[in-house]
């Protein structure tokens, strides 16, 4: 089964949305993640329909408003954010949403955030896919803004979305955070970073997260979920961003076309195959 690859709508900030609709289109992508922002068309389910036939290219995810520049957007309880994602989600045909951990400072939604999850997973058939952060750095230590934690893992959540900028920003290694969320990984957010401390959202293949592998990986496990693209196109020219999307695409769909195992048999290149 072919995986799908979409793009994140925060991969085009500060473009609008029917600008990310175009240029998925343009490129190729499967479809979109939409990210649930002050942007009135991305709380709107007709309005994201209405992108959907306009472009042809289907909401494939919701990623809930956990964001800080989203904090008043349709709540300041992430609970209710996440009710109302899910309920975008239904109306529109997506098969995930994106949640973040509540910080530390939203204490009624950190006290029941993984008994909640497991209750509202329990009404919808959409895959509620609870995503790993990372620490922040306060006067120079680090800090576990999150709760229970940045990384989700442990809380047993039934499903999960690995982040390779988040896996980079926390210094965690991705290939082991990929096999300990194990069935439960339901949505990878294609990206990379260098190991800073700052959340860099690269292009795949221009840090040091092991993307390739991650993906070749994907295919051999049998993984039915999505892989979306969500790097930072913020600071380059429109140019530069339909360039840095395109080699995006191409990156996911060079790797996933290529199991480990069919990899690892290919002869060397400067070897004739039929010697010994």
């Amino acid at each position: 089964m072919t995986i799908p690859v979409g793009l994140s709508t925060a991969a085009v900030y500060p473009e609008t949305l029917p600008t990310a609709f175009r240029l998925a289109a343009e490129a190729g992508y499967d479809g979109v993640e939409v990210l649930v922002q002050t942007e009135i068309a991305s709380q709107s389910a007709d309005a994201l329909q209405d992108l959907v036939q306009r472009h042809g290219v289907p909401v494939l995810s919701v990623h809930s408003p956990c964001l800080l520049i989203t904090s008043a957007v349709w709540s300041t309880d992430p609970l209710v954010k996440l009710t109302r994602s899910i309920d975008l989600a239904e109306a529109v045909g997506a098969t995930a949403v994106v949640v973040h951990p509540p910080f530390v400072w939203q204490r009624a939604a950190t006290l029941r955030f993984t008994e909640a999850v497991a209750e509202l997973q329990a009404r919808t058939e959409v895959r509620i896919a609870v995503e790993n952060m990372f620490p922040v750095k306060i006067a120079g230590s680090l800090v576990n803004s999150y709760r229970p934690h940045w990384d989700p893992i442990p809380a047993g959540h039934r499903y999960f979305t690995l982040d390779l900028s988040h896996t980079a920003t926390s210094q965690s290694d991705a290939l082991d955070m990929l096999r300990r969320m194990g069935t439960g990984l339901a949505h990878l957010h294609l990206t990379d970073g260098s190991g800073s401390s700052k959340d860099e959202h690269l292009v795949p293949g221009r840090g040091n997260q092991p993307c390739a592998e991650v993906l070749r990986t994907l295919v051999d496990s049998g993984f039915d979920g999505s892989v979306v693209v969500e790097i930072s196109t913020r600071t380059g020219s429109a140019d530069q961003r339909v360039i840095d999307l395109a080699e995006s695409l191409a990156f996911a769909r060079h790797h996933l076309s290529s199991a480990p195992t069919a990899l690892a048999a290919d002869p060397a290149p400067d070897r004739d195959p039929d010697r010994p």
